[in-house]
């Protein structure tokens, strides 16, 4: 029987084709064939060395030291088989826009956060991924949606906030945008919150804060359809993420429901070539490496159940042929790559990402946004006239141009005299600023101060072969990799103040000009405590992208309404947030961050989370609501009290009243655009989540106990005053 199967597995073969994945895909398009017997044929098809090729990257191990440049210029495959026709996972990373070639660099995620608008999220989603597709890739790593656990991490510029409803809103809103083109991967799950130690520290959690904290936004983007997960560098509770089952399989697979595949992250990813497998690892990312040498004797000599190859086929294939079956795949062409309609865009999103801190009045007028007939204004600091994108690690995008902020100021009021002062010299920055009618200061960070950290020294060097893994160039290899570590640029932030030259530039300008505007550029938060109220007007304005500085100058010229809200609190001190040692080799994840551990210890922020200014007036008012089980709605009433349009978030949140600091979790949001003294009734939905606990036995999620309330707010409330008694929702099986 043995010898038959063999030989009808020969006849098979030898049938084989370059159209069989085609046909396939039309199989299952055509409702031939279902996803699941259409990849079965095609496993029927391959090679033992085929079907283990699916299973991590094609590219050798001699590449290694091109990934930064390769990354750049071309797909990453893996698993494609050219003799059948498939095409494999064609990989491009990108979260602020594609990574191959010159094409559309958006505002960095974050500032995408401060939007807090879903559907404008999903717009940048579908360009990046139609700009994919065009770059020749069907896959996207472009969905970040680890927590800020501390402002302090250096890739917090790729993450969401803090907030797990927004995170999970704005990354199922990128899922869906992503998916109409190419298949979109979730990253890096899980607890994946610091850089510097990012290959070795161990992360300790309760199964409190593990489920209802750190995974319901990874639960929502996989809800949202996401075909791929990426695992992360680090532990947790002892394991690395690639062999750490409890979580691939358990939660992912057997508590979710998942069904797509799992990709390890690049290189220093994959410990352990078979327990990876075995514990729900799917693909070995980017590279022939620890699977191309231990899979086939393992698989030979039983080591490797054949089932659990066939496991991990199956999910790939399957997922690549529901992509391929239910889109067209066909290439648009390059004209879609940073085409006027991406680039006005990215334009939008940074305008709207603006978070407007403070304008306070000068001569009894608010100093933004600027009189249109301001004659002359000094544009002050070292960020002013630089493109300055974001870091420069696995998400750098490298756009065909960038307007800086001096250059979007020059080109929006061209009939002005601007005069341009680098930040190495207050008092010549203080005289041109005396001599103007308003001083612009541009200050704050850049990809040396925060960032992917691509060299650290925790890097497992036994990935690179058996010779590094015991052998005499394991400890030279590994001292290399320290001493590299000390020279990198990016990684995770030693303070979170700003840079003292810079913070005497700003007090030298405010002193000689009363009408000083102070724009930040950074990823996460940066502390403004000391100085904030020695200038009536101060902007966050992130790593804005391509367009940032028209953008900008939109904003600052009345052009567009500064529309964001900060994703994360900005605290008054640092000593208020969690602790963040960069160095740590073991942390503990609680569910005391941010917000909420301000709120748990009773300390007052600078501005809370949610928090951000417009141009106009507005209020809102609860009218009522409905919570069940999975979530619900409430009513809200906006009016804009102003005479411009304006627009506002409509946020609410809920809170305990019986503890003796109430912490408030934010259950839904709702941008609102208003016309000058319009008014409107709008329905935001709730997440239930917040207000409910898991039970780790049962996997059971009832409500909290407690004396629940719901308020309509447009920033982190101050009071509870106007709270609603919230109906919690029964228990959910």
């Amino acid at each position: 029987m043995e010898t038959e199967a063999r030989s009808a597995l020969r006849r098979a073969r030898a049938r084989a084709s370059g159209r069989d994945w085609a046909d396939a895909v039309a199989a299952v398009r055509t409702g031939r064939s279902t996803a699941d017997a259409a990849a079965e044929r095609l496993i029927g098809l391959l090679t033992d060395g085929e079907l283990l090729g699916l299973l991590d990257g094609d590219a050798p191990r001699r590449v290694l030291p091109l990934i930064p440049v390769l990354l750049g210029r071309r797909p990453f495959v893996a698993g494609a088989v050219p003799r059948l026709g498939i095409p494999g996972i064609r990989f491009s990373d990108g979260a602020r826009g594609v990574v191959i070639g010159a094409s559309t660099a958006f505002p960095v995620t974050m500032a995408r956060a401060a939007t807090w608008d879903p559907d404008l999220e999903e717009e940048v989603g579908r360009a990046i991924g139609l700009e994919t597709l065009a770059r020749g890739a069907n896959y996207s790593a472009s969905v970040c949606v680890n927590l800020l656990r501390h402002p302090a991490w250096g890739r917090a510029q790729e993450c969401y906030g803090e907030d797990p409803v927004l995170t999970g809103r704005m990354g199922s809103a990128m899922t869906r945008g992503v998916r109409e083109h190419v298949m979109a991967c979730v990253k890096h799950f899980a607890l994946n919150s610091m850089e510097d130690e990012r290959f070795e520290v161990d992360v300790a959690v309760d199964e409190h804060a593990l489920h209802e904290v750190y995974l319901p936004h990874f639960k929502m983007v996989v809800d949202a359809g996401a075909d791929s997960v990426m695992s992360a560098y680090n532990k947790v509770r002892g394991e690395h993420m690639d062999v750490n089952r409890a979580l691939l399989t358990g939660v992912l697979r057997d508590e979710w429901g998942f069904p797509g595949f799992v990709t390890s992250d690049w290189v220093f990813g994959t410990h352990d070539a078979v327990a990876g497998l075995e514990a729900g690892l799917d693909v070995e990312m980017p590279l022939r490496l620890l699977r191309a040498r231990e899979l086939p004797a393992a698989l030979r000599d039983g080591r490797l159940p054949r089932s659990t190859v066939l496991r991990s086929a199956r999910r790939i294939l399957c997922t690549c042929l529901l992509h391929a079956a239910t889109h067209d795949t066909n290439p648009p062409g390059t004209a879609v790559i940073a085409s006027a309609a991406h680039r006005a865009l990215a334009r939008r999103v940074a305008a709207a990402s603006v978070v407007l801190l403070r304008n306070e009045p000068v001569a009894g007028a608010p100093v933004l946004p600027l009189d249109p007939t301001i004659r002359r204004i000094a544009v002050v600091g070292r960020l002013a006239d630089r493109a300055n994108l974001g870091d420069h690690g696995s998400s750098r995008v490298r756009p065909p141009s960038t307007v800086s902020p001096l250059r979007g100021l020059r080109e929006a009021l061209p009939g002005a005299r601007i005069d341009a002062v680098g930040g190495s010299d207050p008092r010549a920055a203080a005289a041109a600023a005396r001599a103007a009618d308003v001083a612009v200061v541009v200050v704050g960070l850049d990809q040396h101060d925060e960032g992917e950290s691509v060299v650290t020294g925790g890097v497992d060097v036994g990935a690179l072969g058996r010779a590094f893994r015991s052998g005499p160039l394991r400890v030279p290899l590994a001292a290399l990799a320290h001493l590299a570590a000390r020279f990198v640029r990016g990684g995770d932030r030693d303070s979170l103040d700003l840079d003292p030259a810079d913070v005497r530039l700003v007090r030298a300008v405010a002193a000689a000009n009363p009408r000083t505007v102070v724009v930040l550029i950074g990823g996460s938060a940066i502390l403004i405590e000391s100085w904030r109220r020695e200038v009536p007007a101060l902007l966050l304005a992130w790593y804005g992208g391509m367009e940032g500085g028209r953008a900008l100058a939109d904003v600052l010229t009345g052009r567009a309404e500064p529309g964001g809200r900060l994703p994360f609190v900005l605290p008054a001190d640092a000593a208020h947030l969690p602790p963040f040692v960069r160095t740590a080799k073991a942390v503990v994840y609680d569910d005391r961050w941010g917000q909420r551990r301000l709120d748990a210890d009773g300390h007052a922020p600078a501005y809370p989370f949610g928090f951000g200014l417009g141009y106009t007036t507005t209020t809102v008012h609860l009218v009522g609501h409905e919570l069940g089980a999975h979530g619900g709605t409430a009513l809200v009433e906006v009016a804009n009290e102003g005479d411009r349009a304006g627009s506002t978030v409509v946020q609410l949140y809920a809170a305990d009243l019986a503890l003796d600091r109430p912490v408030a979790q934010l259950l839904g949001f709702r941008r609102v655009t208003l016309p000058p003294r319009g008014t409107a009734t709008v329905t935001v939905a709730l997440d239930a989540g917040p207000t409910l606990r898991r039970d780790p036995a049962t996997l059971r999620w009832s409500p909290r106990p407690g004396d629940w309330v719901l308020q309509a707010a447009q920033h982190h409330p101050d009071g509870w005053a106007d709270a609603r008694q919230l109906r919690t929702p029964d228990g959910e099986g």
